[in-house]
């Protein structure tokens, strides 16, 4: 009786049908719950794929970056070295070009000096000279003053003819020609000859 209690409980028809339909449930919706499971463990390893993939590139984008980054800073340094290396050579170049102009401007200095000191040599050698002329006019006219100074001119004009191969015609007549003043003349051709 207790079987036939059993069978007709409602409960018991009730925990049947519970297990039936879960049963029933189960092999009607396992495939679909397997294919949204496995929809979504493949969603998640395409997921995970893409942050694999992603963390790739992040990594070779990170490599690049920092081989660029090791590029740049050698560069950077080339660049200071070449800079620093111009700055060398300009510096030398400046200091050379420096050296050239102080050479050129002391040489110029020097030439300048040594035209001053000639114009000055020049200037006492022609002082010398007037002052040499102007003491041997002095000497001559007093020297040619009166009858000694007559003989002398003769002399001179006579051995004046015989030292240039003129005749002393020839040189008394230029000499009465182009000087009035025959004591005057005599005296100055004298001088003029004994400086040349």
């Amino acid at each position: 009786m207790a079987e036939h209690s059993i069978l007709q409980d409602a409960t018991f028809w009730t925990a049947v049908a519970f297990v039936i339909f879960v049963l029933l449930v189960i092999l009607k919706a396992r495939p679909a719950v397997k294919n949204a499971v496995m929809g979504r463990i493949d969603a998640i390893r395409a997921e995970l794929d893409a942050c694999e993939a992603l963390k790739n590139q992040a990594e070779a984008t990170l490599g690049e970056i920092k081989s660029q980054q090791r590029a740049a800073l050698k560069q950077a340094e080339d660049i200071v070295e070449h800079a620093k290396s111009e700055v060398k050579n300009l510096k030398a170049s400046a200091k050379n070009k420096l050296n050239e102009s102080l050479k050129r401007r002391e040489a110029q200095a020097m030439d300048k000096i040594a035209q001053a000191e000639a114009q000055v040599i020049a200037e006492i050698r022609g002082l010398a000279v007037d002052q040499a002329i102007a003491a041997s006019s002095n000497i001559l006219i007093s020297q040619m003053s009166g009858k000694n100074g007559n003989k002398l001119i003769d002399a001179a004009i006579t051995n004046l003819g015989a030292k240039l191969n003129y005749s002393p015609i020839n040189i008394t007549a230029i000499i009465e020609l182009y000087f009035p003043s025959a004591i005057f003349a005599g005296g100055f051709f004298l001088l003029n000859y004994k400086r040349i």
